[in-house]
């Protein structure tokens, strides 16, 4: 499917939604042309928060704007854009975000969970245009993904799908062994502190490089009987540090019950700058290619 370039050459505001700081930019085709920040108010205070959001939005705001698309890491009902319960931010248990936003800029607003925004903006800005079919997975601290079918973001009930990180695995689950937790947990040491020392040759940084490949390489397969996805595009962390485990991945991936979907699998890796306020603009282009 062909990107409908007319509603990307759209101006868009993209908001990132982060644990300690809000960014908001204006993207038109590819360039962000301008951006705005602050820090999250530590506060119960849902209102202020909000505000604080809404005065990021105005400064990057202008008539050209043709809606708004926010990313959070959260739950969020996408359809009536309601953020539930947001990591790091307390004061935000519900929100109907979609309403207070349209009401103040009267304009369309979309919301949804980094990780879907983050497989959003591959799809439009990034390796993802090459594919109407893939998986956008984040590998960091934690392991989430955003799917992509037939060129859109793949609609769901609860903005659960995805979350392939929350499979139940061995112990525990997928993401305590296939995101940058394996290396705190069976080494004590942060994985840029593993990335450090693999990259010096030190071989028990490679040693756990080759464990976490067999784990990631498990979530992989798990996520390929799922969604069949002809691409999986990395980001987050740990995706940084992709040629000490690539190889060792590949190997545990050969064992897949179809040959053939290992042969045309292509797992790629993000390049794309500034991919949070991209992805969160994209969301409104997803909404009307």
């Amino acid at each position: 499917m062909t990107i409908n370039e007319q509603t990307q050459g759209q101006t868009v505001i993209g908001v990132d939604m982060g644990g300690t700081r809000i960014r908001a930019g204006r993207v038109k085709a590819t360039q962000i042309t301008d951006t705005a920040s602050d820090l999250v108010p530590k506060t119960d205070n849902e209102q202020e928060v909000t505000g604080v959001l809404v005065k990021l939005i105005k400064q990057v705001f202008d008539k050209e704007i043709a809606g708004i698309g926010i990313g959070v890491p959260s739950l969020v009902d996408s359809g009536m854009g309601i953020v539930y319960n947001v990591q790091n931010i307390p004061a935000w248990k519900e929100v109907y975000l979609k309403d207070t936003l349209e009401k103040e800029f009267n304009v369309p607003v979309y919301v949804n969970n980094d990780a879907n925004c983050f497989a959003t903006g591959e799809r439009f800005f990034g390796k993802g245009r090459d594919y109407d079919d893939f998986v956008g997975l984040i590998c960091g601290t934690g392991l989430g993904a955003g799917i992509i079918k037939g060129g859109h973001l793949m609609p769901d009930k609860n903005c659960g799908s995805g979350e392939f990180g929350e499979i139940p695995y061995l112990e525990g689950i997928f993401e305590h062994y296939a995101s940058g937790q394996f290396f705190e947990r069976a080494y004590g040491i942060s994985g840029d502190e593993v990335a450090k020392r693999a990259g010096e040759n030190d071989p028990q940084a490679r040693k756990a490089f080759d464990e976490f490949a067999v784990h990631l390489g498990k979530a992989i397969k798990t996520i390929m009987l799922a969604v069949d996805p002809a691409a999986i595009i990395m980001g987050g962390g740990v995706s940084e540090s992709w040629e000490f485990y690539r190889d060792a991945l590949w190997k545990e991936i050969q064992d897949f019950p179809y040959p053939r979907s290992v042969k045309n699998l292509e797992i790629l890796v993000t390049d794309t700058q500034e991919i949070a306020l991209l992805g969160s603009a994209a969301l409104y282009y997803n909404a009307n290619a």
